[in-house]
């Protein structure tokens, strides 16, 4: 919109479209499209050299685009009125003067803004970080950074939040305080996409995905739908005595059996009720007979097998 208010109807939701970045020979970006709706975490996977990065930065009108666009709430990022109190985002460990305390680095970015001091105050707190408000950032750990970069894109109480690897310096506590902070976030309506190499702390976190390599998208949509369309991929545990027995039997069907390395089976290509029939229909012994569904990183890594662009 014309006067950087983004419209109603598009509140919240991020739309990138047709969105490609070319430097020289590299084409970083290559006609990604996707949208990110509110009230939901979106998890933007991809290998690295993928481009997630590149397409976070063009997002918030840090790179500009060869072609395509990407908008937030409707309106290019460098056209919305007052951004921080529409965009929340964290591309890197928060970084601050190493002499200053984790609250004057929020009432700077406060008063620069035209925020209320006070909201220096409610944002530390909102990360935890209130015992540690006046500790010089010098003293901060990789984690704290991490926690008062958050703080600092929230001083605005935006609707959208973009993170690029949170995670990262935080001890399984701060994970998983992670994830409670995110999914209250998304709870309240607004739009929250994360990217993160974390797979199973994505399945955890995120309701939908966007996974792209060598920056095309490769898939994108609820984490049950992307795991569901991948039933291909499920397997099944067998342990039993008679393993050459069972592996000869259940060749007749068709079926692909490996080894596991610790002492069972895994048989792909059939479902556990085939392989309970064909080991009673020849008298085989079973141990262990486990359907095993195919989790996030499994799916991410037959998605984007051979499609990783090494730069």
């Amino acid at each position: 919109m014309s006067d950087g208010q983004p419209s109603p109807a598009d509140q919240g939701r991020i739309v990138v479209s047709g969105l490609t970045k070319q430097y020289r020979t590299v084409r970083a970006v290559d006609n990604l499209s996707f949208t990110v709706q509110p009230g939901r975490v979106t998890g933007f996977l991809g290998p690295n050299g993928a481009g997630k990065t590149t397409t976070l930065r063009m997002l918030l009108n840090l790179v500009t685009p060869t072609e395509g666009t990407a908008t937030i709430s409707g309106t290019r990022y460098a056209d919305l009125a007052q951004p921080l109190r529409h965009v929340g985002a964290v591309l890197e460990a928060s970084s601050a003067h190493k002499g200053r305390t984790g609250i004057n680095h929020l009432r700077v970015i406060c008063a620069a803004a035209g925020l209320p001091k006070q909201r220096a105050d409610e944002a530390l707190a909102m990360v935890g970080l209130t015992p540690a408000a006046n500790r010089k950032f010098k003293g901060y750990s990789l984690g704290m950074k991490q926690r008062l970069g958050i703080a600092a894109a929230m001083l605005g109480d935006p609707r959208v939040l973009i993170l690029d690897e949170p995670a990262n310096g935080l001890d399984p506590e701060g994970i998983r305080w992670m994830r409670g902070f995110l999914k209250g976030l998304a709870h309240q309506g607004k739009t929250v996409l994360v990217s993160s190499h974390l797979l199973s702390e994505m399945q955890l976190l995120a309701d939908d995905v966007v996974i792209i390599a060598a920056g095309r998208l490769i898939r994108q949509g609820p984490v049950a739908e992307v795991l569901g369309s991948m039933t291909q991929s499920a397997r099944v545990r067998v342990r039993t005595p008679q393993a050459e027995a069972l592996v000869t039997a259940l060749k007749e069907l068709s079926a692909t059996v490996e080894p596991d390395g610790q002492g069972a089976l895994l048989v792909a290509g059939v479902d556990a009720p085939a392989v309970g029939r064909a080991a009673l229909a020849a008298q085989i012994e079973l141990h262990e007979l486990t359907p095993e569904r195919p989790d996030l990183e499994r799916v991410f890594l037959d998605l984007t097998a051979g499609k990783a662009d090494i730069r």
